[in-house]
């Protein structure tokens, strides 16, 4: 089992910048991937940012890319991710999930993640 928590989320207007972070505790191994996902009312989940526990491999979703960067710190068991000029259109609760790859050497996937937190709202203001 593996157990999520988040942290960071608030209000701010557009072009400012926010930090969620997220600890991860419980069977956390090399082969966990980690990523931060957001829905925003009456839209599909969308998948923002994922990294590898180990190698560090990334995946960006094209509305964020050069705007977001996820970060991870194995020893204090977090994933952070840093939000820059942000949009009104990124308001949305942000979870922060996990899933075991079947390789430490596949890239992490963007869906069937089956470990969540509980989700942290992100409102931006025009």
């Amino acid at each position: 089992q593996v157990q999520l928590v988040e942290s960071g989320g608030g209000s701010v207007q557009a072009g400012g910048s926010l930090r969620l972070s997220c600890v991860v505790s419980g069977y956390t191994d090399s082969y966990l991937c980690m990523g931060w996902f957001r829905q925003a009312p009456e839209k599909e989940r969308e998948g923002v940012a994922t990294i590898a526990r180990t190698n560090g491999g990334t995946y960006y979703a094209d509305s964020v890319k050069g705007r977001f960067t996820i970060s991870r710190d194995n020893i204090k068991s977090t994933v952070d991710l840093h939000m820059n000029s942000l949009k009104p259109e990124d308001t949305a609760m942000y979870y922060c999930a996990a899933v075991r790859r079947p390789s430490i050497y596949d890239p992490c996937p963007t869906t069937g993640y089956n470990y969540w937190g509980q989700g942290t709202q992100v409102t931006v203001s025009s």
